[in-house]
């Protein structure tokens, strides 16, 4: 009998499929992709990232271009994800295509949009629409972002536009993906846009303020639509002491957890910063409970010593488990360990909060597909897992469909489920795909699916 991996709390877990058993998921889970709209619809010529490929900030030199062609054809890629049986799709809307300048409107843009939710809702598939996916219109941009005095009005006004235009056909918001992520690199790694380095006080102000331009935009959405359901897309990293014993290096883990995880879920639970992040933050009351649902995205897990010579990192040396499972890596850089075991814990955390949660992104870099089929079969198992422990986890969006653009890494990085040539796109669907839409069409896993699509995952 396999047993999986030892929890962080000391106690292996036997999952059912391990003993035979077929792990089934409740009814209308949904089984779906995530993916964004910059890094899909191509030709996006009016936002921040696109300057910023301009300038040669990615790390490959490429620039995104055609993306996957989605504006001329996502259509395609949506017989995709329903050939694979898939029932749910998150994407997102170009701020830049829509407010191309300020208050001016452009009706065609809102027209593609309606034809691409249309088209997902005669394959049956529903969407989530997510209206901030990190880019900003370049006027946005130029003003200070969301830094602006007027940025949560402005911010306001495009989500009262989106929603009044596509409301019809659909029901289910994200308002904004990884605030902690957007702010991080953006303002303390200089990766993303505006490439801004060490400004430690303007991650914690940029979070604050998406935190307000959420809430105003969680109530203007339920002005509009009032049974909508609507919530943010949170990325949680696991961060875990190098050595559980050492208590100088479960305070350095602590700490980077609570600074790049906790900001925004507590301002939703509480309407708080925690001190001495509140001296930063400014008034957060009217963020408090303006959420319908919860959103993680979960890929990796850092192992942390405490370390002096770390003091940007709040004295934590981060570093994966060398035990661990690790995915392609980007340039210059370290990811984490790949830890499906992470959305179990995750989904057991965010529970606190009440509400239903979504996988809005779990996923891997992985080119060959020599881990993903293993990381998928374990992540649904952990799913199942957190599930039976009294989550109520309502579905799962894996990240990510087709291989797309990834941010400042360009086309080196490959996410998804199908290969995608750039040049000629040409899609070529990876053994991954069919273990997911295997999984999706009998909203299970069963030992039969691990032996044939993961086998190492029996062992995991």
């Amino acid at each position: 009998m396999a047993r999986s991996a030892a929890g962080t709390d000391g106690v292996d877990r036997i999952d059912g499929a391990d003993r035979g058993e077929r792990l089934t998921f409740p009814a209308g889970f949904r089984w779906g992709v995530a993916t964004s709209s910059h890094q899909c619809e191509g030709g996006n010529t009016a936002n921040n990232w696109y300057a910023w490929e301009q300038a040669g900030h990615i790390k490959t030199g490429e620039r995104a271009g055609l993306a996957c062609d989605w504006w001329r054809n996502a259509e395609r890629d949506f017989d995709l994800a329903r050939d694979l049986g898939l029932n749910a799709l998150r994407l997102s809307v170009e701020w830049s295509r829509i407010e191309p300048r300020p208050g001016k409107w452009d009706g065609a843009a809102l027209t593609r949009y309606r034809q691409m939710l249309v088209g997902l809702h005669e394959r049956g598939i529903e969407p989530m629409v997510t209206l901030h996916h990190f880019t900003n219109p370049l006027w946005f941009e130029e003003r200070g972002g969301f830094l602006a005095a007027d940025a949560m009005e402005r911010f306001d006004r495009f989500t009262e536009r989106v929603v009044t235009a596509l409301g019809d056909l659909c029901d289910l918001w994200c308002t904004v993906n990884e605030p902690n992520v957007y702010a991080v690199q953006g303002y303390l790694f200089g990766a993303f846009p505006p490439g801004r380095k060490g400004d430690a006080l303007a991650v914690l102000r940029v979070q604050a303020a998406l935190a307000r331009a959420h809430a105003a935009a969680y109530r203007t959405i339920h002005r509009i639509q009032p049974a909508a359901r609507v919530g943010w897309a949170q990325n949680v990293n696991i961060f875990d002491p190098a050595h559980p014993g050492n208590p100088f290096d479960r305070l350095a883990a602590g700490l980077q957890d609570a600074t790049f995880n906790d900001f925004f879920p507590r301002a939703v639970a509480s309407g708080r910063a925690a001190f001495p992040l509140s001296l930063v933050a400014g008034d957060l009351r009217a963020v408090q409970d303006t959420c319908d649902y919860i959103g993680v995205n979960v890929y990796y897990r850092d192992l942390v010593a405490f370390d002096l010579r770390a003091p940007t990192e709040l004295f934590g040396r981060r570093f994966a488990d060398p035990a661990g499972a690790r995915s392609d890596q980007p340039i210059g850089a370290a990811w984490g360990e790949v830890y499906p075991d992470g959305l179990r814990r995750v989904a057991l955390r965010v529970a606190a909060l009440g509400k239903p949660i979504y996988v809005t992104e779990n996923g891997v870099a992985d080119a060959a597909d020599r881990l993903r089929p293993w990381q998928l079969a374990l992540a649904v198992r952990a799913l199942r897992a957190a599930i039976t422990a009294g989550a109520d986890v309502r579905g799962y969006y894996h990240w990510t469909l087709v291989d797309n653009f990834e941010w400042s890494e360009g086309w080196k990085t490959r996410f998804g489920l199908v290969a995608l040539d750039p040049q000629t796109q040409t899609r070529t669907p990876r053994h991954s795909a069919a273990l997911y839409g295997v999984i999706a069409r009998a909203n299970a896993l069963t030992p039969a699916m691990l032996e044939e699509y993961a086998p190492a995952a029996l062992d995991g």
